[in-house]
């Protein structure tokens, strides 16, 4: 039988989503959307939070903050009985789905304040559960860090563990990471580039780093100083903000962050070698061309994935807690909830339904299907919810159009280089043709 929570836990949350966001805690008709075809999509990605206190105090952190304040109920760390029960509600969700891999991400807070002996012990939890409930998935496991905990033994056992490590940065240089600091306001970027250097020399452990643009910076010199770090990927990311809290430079008719990032773009795309691999460019060719794109902040794919807090509650993606109190809380637990009760709540619900989720502005726009109405979170608007245009919907649009004008250069320009060699190749053949079968010279 179907659970149904009707618990005080669960009714706060319910209330505060119809407060805030009525679209789509109270406009949109979930049992509605299944009778018309919008089947659910598994969660393929689990976030856990194994620690939720963090040795840095950023000043524009989005868990510490922003809206939501949640964190402050939570257990400092995820109890092993915790992590094992999640372990099992996801073995569970990868049996019932037959999913061929299922992707894990340790997360915070910072989660390399745990011991070095206990870091891999949540990820070794899913993959004996997995291994005996869907013994053919295969689970991959990635740790988010600022980095300025990372030591050789840290590294050490993660690497024996099959865990890769990705780094969140705001530059490579100190002037770029003034805002991390610590919680005696000392910088932390200090200790970050150590665990980045070291981490440089373990390429097979390293997954990327990740860096919030900030207009105040240059561009290409944060590029470039990151570079230093030999990451082999780096994603730019916008900063989370909405119509009721905008990004700062936020004004009408202009378009800072596309500015910001198309002089990132026409150094990386001119670069003659690819020095690594940025994703929001990647994501945005492989979409202009057609092909999927594993991201949830563009494009129509639906969302898949779900986030365990450290007391076991499930909750949507973290990244809502920019919006307001609660955004992300679902009322749901390991405890009480499968991950298949998740795919039916209207806020991850309403993130699988692709261009039907959108306004109607951004359904009738010929970019929707790069776009993707932007980053969820970046849509909000206090009292309406998550129906509307990105905040950076401009920038957007200027910065999908600058890139398939140079895709449509390159193409062209590859076309015309094929065709000059070709007729080059077909002169030459005629040339040793014509030799081949001209008629021996006559003695005089």
């Amino acid at each position: 039988m179907r659970h149904t929570d009707t618990s005080d836990a669960v009714l706060p949350a319910r209330d505060a989503h119809a407060r805030h966001a009525p679209w789509p805690y109270t406009r949109l008709d979930v049992p509605a959307q299944r009778a018309v075809g919008h089947r659910p999509h598994p969660i393929r990605q689990f976030v856990l939070k194994t620690r939720s206190r963090c040795n840095l105090a950023c000043t524009y952190c989005y868990v510490y903050e922003m809206a939501d304040q949640g964190w402050r109920g939570q257990p400092a760390v995820m109890a092993p009985a915790t992590a094992d029960r999640a372990a099992a509600r996801i073995a569970e969700h990868a049996a019932a789905h037959g999913l061929p891999r299922v992707d894990l991400v340790l997360h915070g807070g910072e989660p390399l304040l745990t011991a070095p002996g206990r870091l891999a012990a949540p990820v070794e939890a899913v993959r004996a559960a997995v291994a005996r409930a869907a013994p053919r998935t295969r689970v991959t496991a990635t740790v988010q860090t600022n980095g300025t905990l990372l030591t050789r033994g840290r590294l050490a056992a993660l690497a024996a563990a099959g865990i890769r490590i990705g780094v969140s940065l705001d530059g490579g240089l100190p002037a770029h990471n003034t805002r991390r600091v610590d919680h005696a306001g000392r910088p932390g970027f200090g200790a970050a580039a150590r665990g980045l250097r070291l981490l440089a020399r373990h390429p097979d452990s390293y997954a990327g780093v990740l860096c919030v643009i900030d207009l105040a910076q240059d561009p290409v010199e944060t590029y470039e100083s990151l570079l230093a770090f030999a990451p082999p990927s780096v994603g730019l990311l916008l900063p989370l903000a909405n119509w009721s809290s905008p990004p700062p430079g936020h004004h009408p008719g202009r378009t800072p962050y596309a500015d910001w990032l198309l002089a990132v773009f026409e150094r990386w795309w001119h670069d003659g070698v690819r020095r690594t691999r940025l994703r929001i460019f990647e994501e945005i060719i492989a979409l202009l061309l057609g092909l999927p794109a594993a991201t949830e902040t563009l494009g129509l794919a639906p969302a898949a994935t779900a986030v365990i807090e450290t007391d076991g509650s499930i909750e949507q993606a973290d990244s809502l807690k920019s919006a307001y109190e609660g955004a992300a809380a679902t009322g749901m637990t390991l405890a009480t909830h499968s991950f298949d009760q998740l795919l039916d709540h209207p806020g991850f619900a309403a993130r699988q339904l692709g261009r039907d989720a959108l306004a109607a502005g951004c359904r009738a726009c010929e970019l929707v299907e790069v776009c993707g109405g932007g980053h969820y979170p970046h849509r909000y608007r206090a009292g309406e919810g998550f129906r509307q245009p990105s905040v950076y919907c401009a920038d957007l649009q200027v910065l999908i159009r600058h890139i398939a004008a140079a895709l449509q250069q390159a193409a062209a320009t590859a076309t015309a280089t094929t065709a000059a060699a070709t007729t080059t190749a077909a002169t030459t053949v005629t040339a040793r043709s014509a030799t081949a079968v001209r008629p021996p010279a006559v003695a005089s």
